[in-house]
């Protein structure tokens, strides 16, 4: 059974493997110092990355240059969808609540005789 985005994304080495990616092509040996695991162990997650099309690498002389493939995320993404929205609803009703509360005021724009100042 092939495993999908979700499943591999699920280890939270493979994200911080992916997020180095994120801003730039790096080697293993970056990768192994960035993420503090072995370089097997390293090796194991890219395999599984790059299986699940989320990594593509690059051969250069005895380098192997790893890069984010930005592609398959996109399941992800049309699966956050709704829930951004969900937010975005719920924020902005919460934004109009709070400007249709009447004012109130702080201690710092109230006398402390409790006259306004002006």
């Amino acid at each position: 059974m092939a495993a999908t985005t979700f499943d591999v994304l699920a280890e939270p080495r493979r994200r911080d493997i992916l997020d180095l990616l994120r801003v730039r092509e790096r080697s293993v040996g970056e990768l192994v110092e960035g993420v503090s695991l072995s370089q097997p162990g390293v090796s194991k997650h890219l395999r599984v990355l790059r299986e699940a099309g989320l990594v593509e690498v690059r051969i250069d002389a005895q380098r192997r240059w790893y890069r984010v493939r930005a592609e398959p995320l996109a399941e992800i993404d049309a699966w956050l969808a709704p829930y951004r929205r969900f937010w975005t609803e719920r924020l902005d009703a919460l934004e109009r609540h709070l400007d249709d509360e009447p004012s109130t005021k702080t201690t710092s724009e109230t006398e402390h005789d409790g006259t306004e100042k002006e």
